[in-house]
Protein backbone atom coordinates (compact mmCIF):
# COMPACT_ATOMS: atom_id res chain seq x y z
CA UNK A 1 0.00 0.00 0.00
CA UNK A 2 1.53 3.34 -1.04
CA UNK A 3 1.56 6.49 1.09
CA UNK A 4 -1.46 8.02 -0.65
CA UNK A 5 -3.63 4.97 -0.03
CA UNK A 6 -2.47 4.78 3.58
CA UNK A 7 -3.51 8.40 4.17
CA UNK A 8 -6.92 7.69 2.64
CA UNK A 9 -7.19 4.70 4.98
CA UNK A 10 -6.26 6.89 7.97
CA UNK A 11 -9.01 9.37 7.07
CA UNK A 12 -11.60 6.61 6.75
CA UNK A 13 -10.65 4.98 10.03
CA UNK A 14 -10.55 8.34 11.82
CA UNK A 15 -14.04 9.23 10.58
CA UNK A 16 -15.39 5.77 11.47
CA UNK A 17 -13.98 5.98 14.99
CA UNK A 18 -15.25 9.53 15.47
CA UNK A 19 -18.78 8.58 14.42
CA UNK A 20 -18.76 5.54 16.68
CA UNK A 21 -17.57 7.55 19.69
CA UNK A 22 -20.15 10.26 19.00
CA UNK A 23 -22.95 7.68 18.85
CA UNK A 24 -21.78 6.03 22.08
CA UNK A 25 -21.22 9.23 24.10
CA UNK A 26 -23.52 11.77 22.48
CA UNK A 27 -20.63 14.26 22.35
CA UNK A 28 -18.81 15.68 19.39
CA UNK A 29 -16.40 18.32 18.12
CA UNK A 30 -16.90 21.32 15.88
CA UNK A 31 -15.80 20.55 12.30
CA UNK A 32 -12.58 22.60 12.45
CA UNK A 33 -11.52 21.12 15.80
CA UNK A 34 -12.31 17.64 14.45
CA UNK A 35 -10.18 18.38 11.39
CA UNK A 36 -7.28 19.53 13.55
CA UNK A 37 -7.47 16.25 15.45
CA UNK A 38 -7.16 14.37 12.17
CA UNK A 39 -4.23 16.56 11.13
CA UNK A 40 -2.40 15.45 14.28
CA UNK A 41 -2.90 11.82 13.25
CA UNK A 42 -1.86 12.56 9.67
CA UNK A 43 1.36 14.45 10.47
CA UNK A 44 2.28 11.97 13.17
CA UNK A 45 2.11 9.28 10.49
CA UNK A 46 4.09 11.34 7.99
CA UNK A 47 6.86 11.94 10.52
CA UNK A 48 7.07 8.41 11.90
CA UNK A 49 6.09 6.19 8.99
CA UNK A 50 9.68 4.95 8.83
CA UNK A 51 9.38 3.48 12.31
CA UNK A 52 5.77 2.38 11.74
CA UNK A 53 6.78 0.39 8.67
CA UNK A 54 9.47 -1.41 10.68
CA UNK A 55 7.33 -2.34 13.69
CA UNK A 56 7.31 -6.12 13.96
CA UNK A 57 5.19 -6.45 17.12
CA UNK A 58 2.60 -3.88 18.14
CA UNK A 59 0.86 -3.46 21.51
CA UNK A 60 3.02 -6.10 23.16
CA UNK A 61 1.65 -6.64 26.65
CA UNK A 62 4.27 -6.96 29.39
CA UNK A 63 3.43 -8.32 32.85
CA UNK A 64 5.33 -8.43 36.12
CA UNK A 65 3.00 -10.42 38.42
CA UNK A 66 3.16 -11.55 42.04
CA UNK A 67 4.81 -8.44 43.48
CA UNK A 68 4.43 -7.52 47.16
CA UNK A 69 3.85 -4.06 48.58
CA UNK A 70 5.63 -2.96 51.79
CA UNK A 71 2.42 -3.91 53.66
CA UNK A 72 2.28 -7.34 52.04
CA UNK A 73 -0.39 -6.83 49.38
CA UNK A 74 0.04 -8.75 46.14
CA UNK A 75 -0.09 -6.75 42.93
CA UNK A 76 1.15 -6.80 39.35
CA UNK A 77 2.62 -4.29 36.90
CA UNK A 78 1.43 -4.27 33.31
CA UNK A 79 2.30 -2.19 30.27
CA UNK A 80 1.99 -2.10 26.48
CA UNK A 81 4.88 -1.35 24.09
CA UNK A 82 5.81 -1.66 20.41
CA UNK A 83 8.81 -3.69 19.24
CA UNK A 84 11.01 -3.17 16.18
CA UNK A 85 13.32 -5.99 15.11
CA UNK A 86 15.65 -5.45 12.18
CA UNK A 87 18.89 -7.21 11.35
CA UNK A 88 20.61 -7.73 14.71
CA UNK A 89 18.84 -4.90 16.59
CA UNK A 90 15.74 -4.94 18.81
CA UNK A 91 14.18 -1.63 19.90
CA UNK A 92 11.33 -1.06 22.37
CA UNK A 93 9.10 2.02 21.96
CA UNK A 94 6.64 3.41 24.50
CA UNK A 95 4.05 5.87 23.12
CA UNK A 96 3.25 9.02 25.12
CA UNK A 97 0.82 11.87 24.40
CA UNK A 98 3.10 14.56 25.84
CA UNK A 99 4.93 17.33 24.00
CA UNK A 100 8.49 16.50 23.02
CA UNK A 101 9.96 19.48 24.93
CA UNK A 102 8.32 18.33 28.15
CA UNK A 103 9.40 14.73 27.63
CA UNK A 104 13.03 15.68 26.99
CA UNK A 105 13.07 17.81 30.14
CA UNK A 106 11.59 14.97 32.22
CA UNK A 107 13.37 11.88 30.92
CA UNK A 108 13.63 10.44 34.43
CA UNK A 109 9.83 10.33 34.68
CA UNK A 110 9.76 7.82 31.80
CA UNK A 111 12.95 5.97 32.70
CA UNK A 112 11.35 4.36 35.75
CA UNK A 113 8.59 2.77 33.69
CA UNK A 114 10.85 1.71 30.82
CA UNK A 115 13.39 0.22 33.22
CA UNK A 116 10.68 -2.15 34.46
CA UNK A 117 9.59 -3.01 30.91
CA UNK A 118 13.20 -3.70 29.96
CA UNK A 119 13.63 -5.88 33.04
CA UNK A 120 10.58 -7.93 32.02
CA UNK A 121 11.80 -8.26 28.42
CA UNK A 122 15.46 -9.06 29.12
CA UNK A 123 15.37 -10.91 32.43
CA UNK A 124 12.01 -12.66 32.50
CA UNK A 125 11.50 -13.22 28.77
CA UNK A 126 15.24 -13.63 28.14
CA UNK A 127 15.04 -11.75 24.84
CA UNK A 128 17.55 -9.37 23.32
CA UNK A 129 16.92 -5.64 23.67
CA UNK A 130 19.35 -3.03 22.33
CA UNK A 131 17.49 0.25 22.76
CA UNK A 132 14.48 1.76 24.56
CA UNK A 133 12.80 5.02 23.61
CA UNK A 134 9.70 7.15 24.14
CA UNK A 135 7.71 8.48 21.17
CA UNK A 136 5.75 11.68 21.85
CA UNK A 137 2.60 12.13 19.78
CA UNK A 138 1.70 15.80 20.44
CA UNK A 139 2.53 18.09 17.53
CA UNK A 140 4.87 21.02 18.34
CA UNK A 141 3.14 24.39 18.74
CA UNK A 142 4.78 26.00 15.68
CA UNK A 143 3.81 23.04 13.51
CA UNK A 144 0.20 23.19 14.70
CA UNK A 145 0.02 26.90 13.98
CA UNK A 146 1.49 26.44 10.49
CA UNK A 147 -1.06 23.71 9.71
CA UNK A 148 -3.95 25.92 10.86
CA UNK A 149 -2.64 28.85 8.81
CA UNK A 150 -2.05 26.72 5.73
CA UNK A 151 1.61 27.80 5.63
CA UNK A 152 3.08 24.87 3.68
CA UNK A 153 6.70 26.11 3.74
CA UNK A 154 6.65 26.47 7.53
CA UNK A 155 4.86 23.12 7.88
CA UNK A 156 7.65 21.47 5.91
CA UNK A 157 10.33 23.22 7.98
CA UNK A 158 8.78 22.43 11.37
CA UNK A 159 7.96 18.84 10.41
CA UNK A 160 11.60 18.31 9.46
CA UNK A 161 12.82 19.87 12.72
CA UNK A 162 10.46 17.82 14.90
CA UNK A 163 12.16 14.83 16.54
CA UNK A 164 9.56 12.99 18.65
CA UNK A 165 11.77 9.98 19.47
CA UNK A 166 13.62 10.23 22.79
CA UNK A 167 16.16 7.58 23.79
CA UNK A 168 15.84 6.34 27.38
CA UNK A 169 18.90 4.32 28.50
CA UNK A 170 18.24 1.21 30.58
CA UNK A 171 19.56 1.34 34.16
CA UNK A 172 19.19 -2.05 35.90
CA UNK A 173 20.18 -0.46 39.22
CA UNK A 174 16.91 1.47 39.25
CA UNK A 175 14.52 -1.47 38.70
CA UNK A 176 14.25 -2.48 42.35
CA UNK A 177 13.68 1.13 43.43
CA UNK A 178 10.96 1.57 40.80
CA UNK A 179 9.12 -1.59 41.88
CA UNK A 180 9.35 -0.48 45.51
CA UNK A 181 7.79 2.89 44.68
CA UNK A 182 4.97 1.22 42.74
CA UNK A 183 4.27 -0.94 45.79
CA UNK A 184 4.11 2.08 48.07
CA UNK A 185 1.59 3.73 45.75
CA UNK A 186 -0.57 0.58 45.76
CA UNK A 187 -0.61 0.62 49.58
CA UNK A 188 -1.63 4.28 49.63
CA UNK A 189 -4.48 3.61 47.20
CA UNK A 190 -5.72 0.57 49.10
CA UNK A 191 -5.51 2.43 52.44
CA UNK A 192 -7.45 5.37 51.02
CA UNK A 193 -4.59 7.80 51.59
CA UNK A 194 -5.19 10.60 49.13
CA UNK A 195 -3.72 14.00 49.82
CA UNK A 196 -4.01 16.34 46.83
CA UNK A 197 -1.46 19.16 46.66
CA UNK A 198 -2.55 22.66 47.59
CA UNK A 199 -3.73 25.33 45.18
CA UNK A 200 -0.28 26.93 45.07
CA UNK A 201 1.16 23.68 43.76
CA UNK A 202 -1.59 23.43 41.14
CA UNK A 203 -0.69 26.93 39.93
CA UNK A 204 3.05 26.24 39.80
CA UNK A 205 5.10 25.72 36.64
CA UNK A 206 8.56 24.29 36.20
CA UNK A 207 10.98 26.65 34.50
CA UNK A 208 10.80 24.66 31.26
CA UNK A 209 7.03 24.13 31.15
CA UNK A 210 4.36 26.42 29.71
CA UNK A 211 1.54 24.61 31.57
CA UNK A 212 0.63 24.69 35.24
CA UNK A 213 0.65 21.56 37.38
CA UNK A 214 -3.16 21.51 37.15
CA UNK A 215 -3.08 21.73 33.36
CA UNK A 216 -0.37 19.11 33.05
CA UNK A 217 -1.50 16.62 35.71
CA UNK A 218 -4.97 17.37 37.09
CA UNK A 219 -6.69 17.63 33.71
CA UNK A 220 -6.02 13.90 33.23
CA UNK A 221 -7.59 12.95 36.56
CA UNK A 222 -11.22 11.78 36.42
CA UNK A 223 -11.72 12.75 40.07
CA UNK A 224 -10.62 16.38 39.66
CA UNK A 225 -14.14 17.81 40.01
CA UNK A 226 -14.47 16.11 43.38
CA UNK A 227 -11.13 17.55 44.51
CA UNK A 228 -11.32 20.66 46.69
CA UNK A 229 -7.88 21.87 45.57
CA UNK A 230 -8.85 21.63 41.91
CA UNK A 231 -12.18 23.38 42.42
CA UNK A 232 -10.45 26.21 44.25
CA UNK A 233 -7.86 26.40 41.48
CA UNK A 234 -10.56 26.59 38.79
CA UNK A 235 -12.47 29.23 40.75
CA UNK A 236 -9.45 31.42 41.41
CA UNK A 237 -8.18 31.06 37.83
CA UNK A 238 -11.40 31.99 36.05
CA UNK A 239 -12.98 34.39 38.51
CA UNK A 240 -16.20 32.45 37.94
CA UNK A 241 -18.31 30.58 40.44
CA UNK A 242 -16.99 27.29 41.76
CA UNK A 243 -19.44 25.35 39.63
CA UNK A 244 -19.05 27.45 36.48
CA UNK A 245 -19.87 25.56 33.30
CA UNK A 246 -16.61 26.67 31.69
CA UNK A 247 -14.55 25.06 34.47
CA UNK A 248 -15.50 21.69 33.04
CA UNK A 249 -13.40 22.35 29.93
CA UNK A 250 -9.69 21.45 29.86
CA UNK A 251 -7.85 24.25 31.64
CA UNK A 252 -5.46 25.12 28.83
CA UNK A 253 -8.11 25.74 26.16
CA UNK A 254 -8.24 29.27 24.80
CA UNK A 255 -11.59 31.09 24.74
CA UNK A 256 -12.12 30.37 21.04
CA UNK A 257 -11.40 26.69 21.62
CA UNK A 258 -13.95 26.57 24.43
CA UNK A 259 -16.51 28.16 22.12
CA UNK A 260 -15.75 25.61 19.41
CA UNK A 261 -16.10 22.77 21.92
CA UNK A 262 -19.50 24.10 22.97
CA UNK A 263 -20.57 24.48 19.36
CA UNK A 264 -19.48 20.94 18.56
CA UNK A 265 -21.41 19.63 21.54
CA UNK A 266 -24.56 21.47 20.46
CA UNK A 267 -24.22 20.10 16.93
CA UNK A 268 -23.83 16.57 18.24
CA UNK A 269 -26.89 16.91 20.48
CA UNK A 270 -28.94 18.39 17.62
CA UNK A 271 -28.03 15.49 15.34
CA UNK A 272 -28.87 13.00 18.10
CA UNK A 273 -32.30 14.56 18.76
CA UNK A 274 -33.05 14.65 15.04
CA UNK A 275 -32.27 10.98 14.56
CA UNK A 276 -34.51 10.04 17.51
CA UNK A 277 -37.45 12.04 16.19
CA UNK A 278 -37.15 10.47 12.71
Amino acid sequence: MNDELIEVFLRERFDDNFERIQEETGTGLAPDIREMAFQQVLYYWRKLKGIANRVTETEVRLNLPCQRTPEGREYGIEGVVDIVREEDQTIMYDIKTHEVEYARAHRNDYAQQLNIYTHIWQILREQQLDQTAVITTALPKKLREAIVNGDESTVKKELSAWDPVIDIPFDPQEVETAIQEFGEIVDQIEDGIFSPPGVSRLRSRTTDDRLTFAQRICRNCDARFSCRSYRLFAKSSSGASEFSFNSYFPDDLADWEQEERQRGQLEAETESEFSIEV
